[in-house]
């Protein structure tokens, strides 16, 4: 029982860093999308 517990928590700890490691990537991803365009939007009202 021990065992199967251990392996639980390791793929519970394991799924929840890479559920992060995405979440901060995409959303610097969609910062600097949207700060793109906002320079965009400033070139073309000027």
């Amino acid at each position: 029982m021990d065992e199967q517990l251990r392996i639980i928590l390791i793929i519970i700890v394991s799924v929840s860093i890479f559920g992060l490691l995405v979440f901060v990537f995409v959303k610097n991803h969609i910062r600097n999308i949207v700060n793109h365009l906002e320079k965009e939007e400033k070139k073309k009202s000027k």
